[in-house]
């Protein structure tokens, strides 16, 4: 299938931005594109559920919502590990598999009750091979291994289609994620290829957390899919994407134009869920004590109306405030800024 870029809207005015910056009068600056109507009235207010304070998962990267509990998972640790919590974040269960990963960041849960160990990350881009770990209800477990079509990336998200197919989503500095799934029959204990399939394309928003900034906004942590299959999101630090998802048609899916919706600040926000009645979102973050909160999705707007005035939208440059240096070098140097950043804080807590 080839593939297909995805613009997400940008801010609350909903503007679709440009993928190339025009240089204008020395400055970079983005282009805005004819914009949806009006946005929806502002949905109710997200809710603190729990707060999770077990020392095992204060490195929170992956959660998923299965009935009145939680599965979540820690970004580490010397066996693939999945924690059972219940409604008041308390650890009740674990399931570990056998295998030592090298840096697992999210979970899906297939309708068969597996469990899939998304084991993707890769801060220093120098994996051959990343890992999906399977944990069945029997007690038995698969590894599938896959590789990239050019060369390693990092990634943080993994998509898991209703009919079992996994989707890796990598996370990317400038924004431009691409999107990837196995281009052969997945193999227990073998490796397979993947294919890319399509990009999606997040831009500034302004909503403030993570861990290095406003490049923060543009960086993919964390992705889910509704237990019923009407619905798949992602999510940056700052801000979650939802798309309606017909079948498993996961590409067609994030062609579309999806609801942005803005997450409580958080130091480092990486885990994402739909809540058991699929209607809203559920994301935590790295850190303890973590914040399990419930975030309602808006209604998406009407996709008709008069385009607004043009108004001036935010240039690359703007993710060094206070920078008297040019907008191209400003530009560059936040993207090299935030590569380091989460380099080296992988390196930190990485093995070799």
């Amino acid at each position: 299938m080839p593939e297909q870029a995805v613009p997400v809207p940008d801010r609350a005015r909903r503007c679709r931005l440009v993928v190339a910056s025009t240089l204008v009068g020395g400055a970079v600056v983005l282009a805005p594109a004819p914009a949806l109507a009006e946005a929806p009235p502002p949905a109710p207010a997200p809710e603190v559920r729990c707060a999770i304070t077990d020392p095992r998962l204060a490195e929170l990267s992956g959660l998923v919502v299965v009935g009145e509990q939680m599965l979540a998972l820690n970004d580490g640790g010397e066996q693939v590990t999945v924690h059972g919590l219940d409604s008041s974040c308390a650890v009740v269960d674990v399931q570990t598999g056998e295998v030592d990963p090298f840096d697992p960041e999210d979970l899906g849960v297939a309708p068969d009750g597996s469990v899939w160990v998304a084991d993707i990350g890769d801060n220093g881009s120098v994996r051959p091979t990343v890992a999906l770990h399977v944990l069945r209800p029997d007690g038995t477990t698969a590894l599938h291994r896959l590789t990239y079509p050019d060369g390693a990336h990092d990634a943080e998200a993994l998509l898991l289609a209703p009919d079992g197919t996994p989707y890796v989503v990598t996370k990317e500095v400038l924004g431009a994620s691409g999107v990837y799934r196995p281009a052969a029959a997945l193999v227990d204990g073998g490796t397979v290829p993947m294919e890319r399939v399509g990009s999606v394309n997040v831009t500034l928003t302004g909503t403030p957390g993570g861990p290095v900034g406003r490049a923060g906004q543009l960086l993919i942590t964390g992705g889910a899919v509704a237990a019923d299959g009407s619905a798949l999101a992602l999510r940056t630090y700052t801000d979650a994407y939802v798309w309606p998802l017909t079948g498993s048609d996961v590409v067609g899916a994030l062609a579309g134009e999806p609801v942005r919706v803005a997450l409580p600040e958080s130091p480092q926000g990486e885990a994402i869920s739909f809540t058991a009645d699929n209607q809203a979102l559920v994301v935590a973050s790295e850190g303890l004590p973590s914040a399990v909160t419930v975030v309602p999705v808006p209604a998406r707007a009407a996709a008709s109306g008069p385009a607004p005035a043009e108004v001036p939208l935010p240039s690359f440059a703007e993710l060094t405030t206070g920078s008297d240096r040019s907008p191209i070098a400003a530009a560059l140097i936040a993207a090299t800024v935030a590569t380091v950043v989460v380099w080296l804080t992988g390196r930190l807590r990485r093995r070799p």
